[in-house]
């Protein structure tokens, strides 16, 4: 079974892997299968799912509310996010203003079948919007108990140490910081990751086994599987491009000896190696068969020896990206419209 951790500086305890379904519900996978995938889930002890508003232009909140129709609703941890373009994509159908915070969060608890959200996430830093105004929106949110908690995601060090402040001023904290985070994308290290832990947040960390590539199963020289994510252009093709080439690809084939001697797939190593830094409260998986779920819960509560963590930095070596400024080039500078 998974194991909890706290999440942030909060009394909140969340399983150490997360259901995520960003990729799959509403787009990729069929709802029965979407459903199955959920209840798995829930029978290997996962009680944390994370989705979004945008995911599937909002048909991703829909299929995850339906497929915990009948949960207790108290033994759940239900987390979204605001800020990307729904619906027709209107001027006010995206980023962090106090309209599209307000009419997001009861758009979103509609779809999910419930009165409030644990965790309710800014899923990006909006430049348009005065900070002040995000903060006081999310604070007034908490009161009125549609979310219990509120997170941010691929927000740089200063974003959240500005947002930590306005937070407490306000009467609420940030509690978790969602960013892409693996063996090969160690971005957050240098500089979210020390202002996270000076603010109280701790990471909620998605693509852990970066989009499928330190699964193992893309080769180098080899065309990628047909059906796997590198081929599929709604499915993130685009996003592991970055991954796909033959010095990745020959190097994380590298981490296969200690994947063996820790007893566990790639994969598994994958979301293991995550869940070693302390500040990650738990790893995102997404699936699209149920027996995928089954087998990331084996990483939890895993502890990947020190001699073994220096082999996988000898492994990888040049081709892990480490630089702090990924996290701002990768949000958008203006509102996306």
């Amino acid at each position: 079974m998974v194991n909890y951790r706290y999440l942030g500086n909060s009394g909140l305890k969340i399983t150490e892997i997360t259901y995520g379904n960003w990729l799959t519900h509403g787009s990729q996978v069929e709802n029965d299968v979407a459903t199955r995938c959920v209840r798995a889930a829930l029978d290997a002890g996962i009680t944390t799912f994370d989705t979004a508003d945008v995911y599937a232009n909002t048909k991703a909140e829909q299929v995850l509310g339906d497929a915990l129709k009948g949960e207790r609703r108290e033994s759940l941890e239900i987390f979204t996010k605001v800020y990307w373009p729904t619906g027709p994509g209107g001027p006010n159908d995206t980023g962090l203003s106090r309209k599209h915070i307000m009419e997001s969060i009861n758009g979103s608890l509609t779809r999910l079948g419930t009165d409030y959200v644990d965790l309710y996430q800014a899923h990006r830093f909006d430049t348009e919007t005065p900070l002040e105004e995000t903060m006081q929106a999310f604070a007034d949110v908490v009161r009125q108990g549609k979310a219990l908690y509120i997170g941010v995601s691929e927000w740089t060090a200063d974003q959240i140490r500005r947002g930590s402040v306005l937070a407490k001023e306000l009467g609420f904290q940030l509690i978790s910081s969602q960013p892409q985070y693996s063996m090969l994308w160690r971005v957050i290290e240098g500089e979210v990751v020390p202002a996270s832990k000076e603010c109280g947040l701790s990471q909620i960390v998605w693509s852990p086994i970066a989009q499928g590539v330190l699964s193992g199963k893309y080769l180098p020289g080899q065309a990628a599987p047909a059906g796997s994510r590198a081929t599929d252009e709604k499915g993130g093709a685009k996003m592991i491009s970055r991954f796909m080439n033959d010095q990745v690809l020959t190097a994380v084939q590298d981490l296969r000896p200690v994947a063996d001697e820790l007893d566990l797939t790639m994969a598994q190593l994958a979301v293991a190696w995550v869940l070693q830094n302390d500040n990650v409260a738990s790893a995102i998986v997404g699936a699209s068969r149920p027996e995928q779920v089954a087998e990331n819960v084996k990483a939890s509560g895993v502890t990947i020896p020190a001699e073994l963590m220096a082999k996988i930095d000898a492994a990888l070596g040049d081709v892990v990206e480490h630089d702090p400024a990924k996290t701002r080039e990768n949000s958008p500078q203006t509102r996306v419209a």
